[in-house]
């Protein structure tokens, strides 16, 4: 006589361990939810700014404390030091930082103007005050970029944003901008919010352009922005961003004749004033084919053809996303047209990649959980330092050289992979209005239609 086990047949019946896990763990999110979004609006604000601040310090103590000094924020003592020109007349373009790092401003002049404050004070307390202003300037850009998703939650909104802040922090593009002290994260948010519908309160009264221009004006990959105007036929936006990068530059012109006449007659013809342009850091298309493409008029070919290739869809897509009024996935498109189409883009560069994912996470992406996969993939593959695990597995001669290389283009790879999923996220169904977001939950705002979000008259946000 066969007799059954009773506990296997439960078993059989029963989840999973790691769903029952997953349940547990959802239940126990909620209620901790439930029980925050009690709590004053001050005490919220004040665990957001603690959720960040401690998401913050991996970074900034790996690159601020524990760094090599001869190593540390090497591209803010550039900025810095070109304001000290400025103000003691020395050559701006002939400058060098102090060894062993030996290196020159490679920027235009409007931005050693704007370096000017920076020579004032001593130098290691701008790198603490800069990184300071690149965590501030993340957290504004995870705001404006993830506006649908965050509002949604109604009082828990300053916690949710601190929290959706935290991850992006430690990606490998923003942690290297920490790292050097680069300017990315202000670039990347300008350029947001100038093109993010709909308007930031804040920009009520200026002009759409106006920030794409003054972005251009300090680095000229924001002029990407510009181009994608002119393919859509937006002519008042991409004049008031000329006039505007004009505007500025013939005044940083009179300022500084001898310096403009340096960067725009020689500096700027200057690939070699960057860096190696074949170095592992350059993960633009032209980067990769140096390092692994055929050398010489086959490889200068073959990156034409495919920054034509690359560029044509990109602005495509840019073109799709403004047309559904989606203009998060609209600046993610042409942010990485920045990137894989300049000759040279270095990993920070990639700042990009937090627009990005919110551009594949849409309005609520719980509705359809293929994007929250999506989007962790984006987000998993650069959270992981590939390019630098390249170049250690490089260093061991009697290893297979392949995996080497390919870990070392990997930026170059995932951005390509970033806008294939970005591609892919414009061409879902919608599950909502992109361009309003719905009520916020009953059980967090504490009542029906509580935390609706409304926009103002002028068609700007309150965000």
């Amino acid at each position: 006589m066969t007799t059954t086990t009773p506990t296997a047949a439960v078993s059989d019946e029963q989840p999973g361990v790691m769903v029952r896990l997953g349940r547990r763990v959802a239940r126990r999110s909620r209620t901790v939810a439930h029980r925050v979004a009690g709590w004053p609006r001050a005490a919220r604000v004040a665990l957001a700014v603690v959720v960040v601040l401690l998401a913050a310090a991996l970074p900034v103590l790996r690159y601020l404390v524990f760094w090599p000094l001869d190593q540390w924020q090497v591209d803010v003592e550039v900025y810095r030091e070109a304001g000290v020109s400025v103000l003691t007349g020395r050559p701006v373009y002939q400058a060098m930082t102090e060894a062993p790092q030996l290196l020159p401003f490679t920027y235009p002049p409007f931005a050693a103007v704007l370096a000017v404050p920076l020579a004032f004070l001593p130098f290691g307390l701008v790198g603490w005050l800069w990184t300071a202003a690149q965590v501030l300037a993340t957290t504004a850009v995870v705001w404006y970029a993830g506006w649908r998703l965050i509002h949604r939650t109604g009082p828990l909104v300053p916690v949710t944003l601190a929290l959706l802040t935290a991850p992006m922090l430690w990606l490998h593009p923003v942690s290297d901008g920490i790292r050097f002290g680069q300017v990315n994260a202000f670039m990347v948010l300008a350029c947001l919010m100038d093109l993010r519908r709909p308007r930031p309160r804040l920009l009520t009264r200026v002009p759409p352009g106006v920030l794409v221009g003054l972005a251009m004006s300090i680095k000229l990959t924001p002029g990407v922005f510009v181009v994608h105007y002119l393919l859509n036929r937006r002519w008042k936006e991409a004049a008031t961003a000329v006039l505007t990068a004009g505007a500025v530059t013939v005044g940083a012109w009179m300022l500084l004749p001898e310096a403009s006449f340096a960067f725009w007659g020689g500096a700027l013809q200057d690939p070699a004033r960057l860096g190696p342009n074949a170095g592992t850091s350059n993960q633009s298309i032209r980067g990769f084919l140096l390092r692994v493409g055929p050398p010489g008029l086959a490889g200068t070919v073959l990156w034409l053809v495919l920054v034509a290739v690359v560029g044509t869809i990109g602005y495509a897509l840019a073109r799709r996303a403004y047309r559904a009024g989606d203009s998060v996935s609209e600046v993610a498109a042409v942010g990485l047209m920045a990137v894989l189409l300049s000759p040279v883009a270095w990993i920070h560069h990639l700042h990009w990649m937090v627009v990005v994912v919110f551009a594949i996470l849409g309005a609520d992406p719980w509705r359809d959980r293929r994007r929250l996969v999506a989007a962790g993939v984006v987000t998993g593959f650069f959270l992981c330092r590939l390019p630098w695990w390249g170049i250690t597995w490089l260093s061991h001669p009697q290893w297979p050289q392949l995996p080497g290389r390919m870990l070392q283009n990997a930026d170059t790879v995932g951005s390509l992979i970033a806008l294939a999923l970005l591609w892919w996220a414009l061409h879902r169904p919608p599950v909502t209005d992109v361009s309003r977001p719905p009520r916020r939950s009953a059980a967090l705002s504490g009542g029906p239609g509580a935390g609706t979000h409304r926009h103002r008259p002028d068609g700007s946000s309150p965000a």
